[in-house]
């Protein structure tokens, strides 16, 4: 084949080639879908009586975790890892409760864009403790997740505060139609909203190389410590975000950090994301953490203890983790 003929030939095959390289790259992806769906059909006939008050229950409870995942995986992908999640959660639902405890709708506004700043304040600092001090991301965030979680306490020692009425009614109820949640139209808005912008930004891209291989992105102009840090405060205004859906769907603030934190690291490793850094996305956790939270509710539907869905997670990490192996054995052989 000549090189003029090639070219025609590519745009002979064009939409169907496309659509099988499309679907080959998002072939993890298709399979949690298909997964998911094999799963709500199963939910389905294990109780009949599942349906609109099922799916809005399940849009609640996964918009926080979802957004703790989607926290965690742009760490992951700049490949750090980050323990305290769950931590700043729960210093940003405190003190959200507590200032708008009382206080009229306009000045909730003005909190809710406080606690999106200090979200990045929090994720900044854990990134310049990594930056500077060199001590391996893990360690330090364990530290911090015990920092921010004292703080919350000084905050609040016991449940309390309010959210805003507004706030409460983002995120709880339909919309347009009752089969459609409220909070999953928020959770799409705000990962739209923030992560397809990244994605295509010189940020976005450096976030890639250095989680790649932090030494050839050094070696092409990329600043490395700078990316580091500014890949942690993005963690850290997720954090936020998930930390104010709290505060919304429960309409009180709670110290005690929530189990975010390690089914966040389950849901990303689920949804596809490497934990060498470089690979993955946020679509992939995010139906992970459907996938997860659905598994929970199926039990308690079939009558069984809810603590075995750890167990379930846990042997699900394992297999995703070996396959994930396997397929890297594979490829460095091949």
């Amino acid at each position: 084949m000549s090189a003029a003929t090639a070219p025609v030939d590519a745009r002979r095959a064009g939409p169907g080639a496309m659509l099988g390289s499309a679907a080959q790259r998002n072939a993890w992806i298709l399979g949690l879908l298909g997964f998911l769906v094999i799963l709500l059909v199963f939910t389905k006939l294990i109780q009949p009586n599942y349906g609109v008050t099922g799916i809005q229950g399940l849009a609640i409870s996964v918009l926080p975790l979802a957004l703790a995942a989607v926290a965690q995986a742009v760490v992951v992908i700049s490949g750090g890892l980050d323990l305290s999640v769950g931590s700043m959660m729960a210093l940003i639902n405190v003190v959200a409760a507590v200032l708008m405890e009382d206080q009229p709708p306009e000045f909730a506004v003005a909190v809710v864009l406080g606690m999106l700043l200090l979200g990045l304040v929090l994720g900044a600092v854990n990134g310049g403790l990594v930056v500077l001090t060199r001590v391996p991301d893990i360690v330090v965030t364990l530290a911090m997740s015990f920092v921010w979680a004292g703080c919350a306490l000084i905050v609040l020692p016991a449940p309390g505060g309010a959210s805003a009425k507004w706030l409460t009614d983002l995120v709880i109820g339909s919309i347009g139609n009752e089969w459609i949640p409220k909070g999953a139209i928020v959770l799409i808005v705000i990962v739209a909203a923030l992560w397809i912008p990244l994605r295509r930004s010189v940020l976005g891209l450096s976030i890639y190389a250095i989680g790649s291989n932090r030494l050839a992105a050094f070696r092409s102009g990329v600043a490395v410590g700078r990316t580091k840090v500014a890949a942690y405060a993005l963690t850290g205004l997720f954090a936020a975000l998930a930390g104010l859906c709290v505060v919304a769907s429960t309409s009180i603030g709670d110290p005690k950090p929530g189990p975010y934190t390690l089914p966040a690291v389950a849901a990303v490793v689920l949804g596809g994301v490497s934990l060498a850094g470089g690979r993955g996305g946020v679509v992939g956790p995010i139906i992970a953490v459907v996938i997860l939270q659905l598994i929970r509710t199926d039990m308690t539907f079939l009558n069984l203890d809810t603590n075995l869905a750890v167990v379930v997670q846990g042997m699900i990490l394992i297999g995703v983790v070996m396959i994930g192996s396997f397929v890297q054995l594979r490829r460095s052989r091949g």
